[in-house]
């Protein structure tokens, strides 16, 4: 026995599929909190003599939330097809491959 939907049923039923997107504010929220996760970052740079060796992988740290945030969120990666993010993430691995063996050919970190 098969169940068949009504239109407003149909309609209801895709509406729900959707109701993962976030509200406004809730991107307002995301916005303020990435801008105190920047003011943190601005903050740590003044105390860049006093944190020592740990400087660096708290902005590097800092710099990943950020990132990841605006991707998923604000370009929307988290509700769009899974395939998209499959290119998205192959293309930024693949773009940071050719960026370190450049950086190797010309001897950046030897110096």
């Amino acid at each position: 026995m098969t169940e068949t939907l009504t239109g407003a049923e149909h309609a209801h039923d895709e509406h729900d599929a959707h109701d993962d997107h976030w509200s406004d504010l809730k991107y307002v929220k995301l916005a303020l909190a990435l801008a105190v996760v920047t003011a943190v970052e601005v903050a740590l740079s003044y105390m860049v003599d006093d944190l020592g060796v740990a400087f660096l992988p708290l902005l590097l740290g800092l710099m990943l939330v950020k990132f990841f945030a605006v991707v998923m969120y604000f370009m929307h990666l988290k509700f769009d097809n899974k395939l998209f993010s499959v290119f998205f993430y192959t293309g930024m691995i693949l773009a940071f491959g050719v960026y370190l063996g450049v950086m190797l050919t010309y001897k950046f970190f030897n110096s």
